[in-house]
């Protein structure tokens, strides 16, 4: 499987690929860049903010949930108003929002990391109708976080470990007992960065400095990978009116002399069918 060039504009964090179901659009950010960016048929958009921005969730056609290095907020597309939601670790100036995704139930999940990667700085949060909970603690790069087509398993990782854990779920979407390993690519060195389901419940992940998203059957035994031309490979996203595209973002970060091929997105046809990104309930 090969991939073609989607977007030609480069990211420094290309990250948080978001198709939004109800626009049939795609969605993605330039973190560090603190940019929104996005496609609309040939129509290249951007939304510039004020602080670092990583992920997001649709909340209905106009409106989706953004997280930023400050809190969740609500922003309106069409004239890129927004307006906080609720505080993300109010106070922390050394913290900022990384990796997300919307949880079959209607809930967020986004996690947490130190501006410079400082160890055990950040955290897992789940919002859920207004309300945000810490799932997990001490992380220090929030990553995969993504979900089975049942909704009862979440999955996430700590990039640093090289893990990817499997958390069961409630019929609410809460944790129900321990998280335990998914994948463990420490043998191979790889890092997980982010992820995304098919709907047949195989895990896509991002491995960051490999150039390559891997596919991992749900027992969690490897079963392909496709090569990007970035390096700095970070998240999945499947699309298009069918689902059978999927896009993946990479980064310039951490390169001393990238090329024109990092920090662009890319789209490829994976042989498989996504999930629906699910809507938020704000």
């Amino acid at each position: 499987m090969t991939t073609t060039m989607y977007d030609d504009r480069p990211c420094q964090l290309g990250e948080g690929p978001l198709w939004h179901p109800e626009r049939q659009q795609f969605f993605w950010f330039d973190i560090t860049g603190k940019r929104l960016l996005s496609r609309k048929d040939d129509e290249q958009l951007d939304w510039q903010f004020k602080e670092q921005s990583s992920a997001a969730g649709w909340i209905d056609s106009q409106t989706l949930l953004i997280a930023t290095e400050t809190g969740l907020r609500r922003f309106d597309i069409e004239s890129g108003a927004h307006e906080l939601v609720v505080p993300l670790e109010p106070g922390n100036s050394v913290t900022r929002s990384n990796d997300g995704r919307a949880d079959p139930m209607g809930g967020f999940w986004i996690g947490t990391m130190g501006k410079n990667a400082e160890a055990q700085a950040g955290a897992i949060y789940r919002f859920h109708r207004g309300a945000v909970e810490r799932l997990v603690s001490q992380v220090t790069v929030p990553n995969a976080m993504c979900f089975s087509p049942d909704g009862r398993l979440a999955y996430y990782a700590d990039t640093v470990t090289e893990q990817i854990m499997v958390q069961p779920l409630d019929a609410e979407g809460w944790p129900e007992g321990p998280a335990e390993v998914f994948v463990d690519l420490r043998q191979d060195g790889l890092k997980p960065d982010g992820a995304v389901v098919d709907s047949e419940g195989g895990l896509w992940n991002a491995h960051w400095g490999a150039g390559q998203v891997a596919r991992y059957r749900p027992d969690g035994t490897f079963d392909r990978a496709i090569k990007v031309p970035g390096s700095q490979s970070t998240c999945p996203a499947f699309g298009g009116p069918e689902l059978d595209i999927m896009y993946i973002t990479t980064a310039r970060q951490g390169l001393s002399d990238p090329d024109a091929a990092q920090g662009l997105t890319y789209s490829t046809n994976p042989g498989v069918m996504g999930q629906a990104e699910h809507k938020v309930i704000a």
